[in-house]
């Protein structure tokens, strides 16, 4: 392998993952309820926010596929990943204009800079093909979650630092924190963003369409794979495991403060189990990434669900903030391999011809994650009133997630995939 090439890609989960950790995850939820909705009842805030989140989430919904579809047939994944990143940095930058009050702009920034995230992830993920050859697709797809742990945290923690201390950084108070720390991700997600466009060479196309052309060929691509898909069981029977396990993993990072909360913890421990989870999800991920070349993606991703399972039957019982960054600890250890591992077995499953379309309908099945999985959660605290055992959704979703990945033949998929490139190739 090429390692200029390798570790430029990588350092794209690097760069967007600061989004991820500071943003969506850390600051922007407890800001958008404190300072751009102040005044306004609880409930109100947080369904702003929901439907913040769901517009976002609806839009990569319906355009990542047909994106995929175009970029392919244009060889044009880098230019859709550089205008998502700068869509995505410049709204987020945006943020630290926006006053206090203006609830209205903060939402139509942070929907913008969501759906640069979302979708510079699915022509980020479809250049793996072209820097890891096969049997180095699981070490190649774990370095890049493992920076992007690293790097998150890394941002995070500084960013953390600044709200706890303002006057040490010579702001004015936690306020001013934020609004910088939106600013510095903007910041880190542009420079480490450079590697990936200077140094991972797209091939250019034997004849360049017009963009006419180009959007009417992708949409008849886009149809033919709808089918493809289906007739490609392999493909089709790992996305349908790769729906259920990777919603109940979802599902926990988004419901774990709300349950750690319920629990009665103070959201500053809640907050160190974040930094916890980043900081060891950087080595697990490396780890899982050697599992997975030694002893195969499907093993690795056992090993990650019957964990996942294990820790999730334990937070029942739990009652205790020291167990509660256990908790955080153990779950770091297998988030990232979850994710690496399943993005690696799928690169192997699918036409690289294809690539960013068929990723645009994997990440769009990641966009639909954390659907079920808490509304089960809700039906079973309602029916048995009782928060801790509405875990025993996730569960479930994990189970069935394994069962169906058990019917997962990678050799055939494989097999099939090489003859689907080599007949759709002119």
């Amino acid at each position: 392998m090429d390692r200029k090439k390798v570790v430029s890609w990588a350092l794209y989960d690097w760069a967007n993952s600061a989004f991820a950790t500071t943003v969506m995850a850390g600051f922007f939820p407890v800001f958008f309820k404190n300072y751009w909705s102040a005044g306004v009842a609880a409930t109100e805030s947080t369904f702003r926010l929901g439907l913040a989140n769901s517009i976002a989430s609806l839009v990569i919904v319906a355009l990542a596929p047909l994106l995929g579809a175009i970029a392919d047939r244009g060889s044009a994944r880098k230019k859709f990943l550089f205008f998502f990143t700068a869509m995505g940095v410049v709204m987020t930058g945006a943020l630290y204009f926006v006053q206090q009050g203006d609830w209205v702009l903060a939402v139509a920034l942070y929907v913008l800079a969501s759906i640069g995230f979302s979708g510079g992830n699915v022509f980020y993920d479809a250049l793996i093909m072209l820097v890891a050859r096969e049997e180095k697709m699981d070490v190649v797809s774990a370095l890049g979650y493992a920076l992007g742990y690293l790097g998150g945290g890394v941002l995070f923690a500084v960013n953390v630092a600044m709200t706890l201390w303002p006057e040490r950084f010579g702001l004015a108070g936690g306020a001013e924190a934020v609004q910088v720390s939106f600013v510095m991700v903007a910041i880190w997600w542009a420079l480490f963003s450079i590697p990936v466009w200077l140094f991972v060479p797209e091939p250019r196309p034997t004849v360049a369409p017009s963009l006419g052309t180009t959007i009417t060929g992708g949409l008849r691509q886009l149809r033919a794979t709808f089918r493809e898909i289906r007739r490609l069981k392999v493909v089709f029977t790992f996305l349908i495991a790769y729906w259920c396990y990777i919603d109940a993993v979802d599902t926990i990072i988004r419901m774990a403060i709300d349950y750690g909360l319920s629990l009665g913890f103070d959201v500053n421990n809640l907050i160190v189990a974040l930094l916890i989870t980043q900081f060891v999800g950087f080595p697990a991920a490396l780890v899982f990434g050697k599992i997975g070349e030694r002893f195969g993606a499907k093993s690795g991703l056992y090993v990650a669900i019957a964990v996942y399972i294990g820790v999730t039957l334990w937070a029942m019982t739990m009652d205790r903030v020291v167990e509660f960054y256990v908790l955080a600890a153990v779950i770091g250890l297998v988030q990232g391999g979850v994710q690496s591992l399943s993005r690696s077995l799928y690169a192997r499953l699918i036409p690289p011809g294809k690539a960013a379309e068929f990723f645009g309908f994997y990440n769009m099945l990641g966009k639909f994650a954390a659907v079920l999985g808490p509304l089960l959660m809700g039906v079973v605290g309602v029916l048995t009133d009782s928060t801790r055992w509405s875990l025993a959704a996730v569960v479930v979703l994990f189970v069935i997630g394994a069962v169906v990945l058990y019917f997962v033949d990678e050799q055939e998929g494989r097999r099939m995939a090489r003859v689907l490139d080599v007949a759709i190739k002119p």
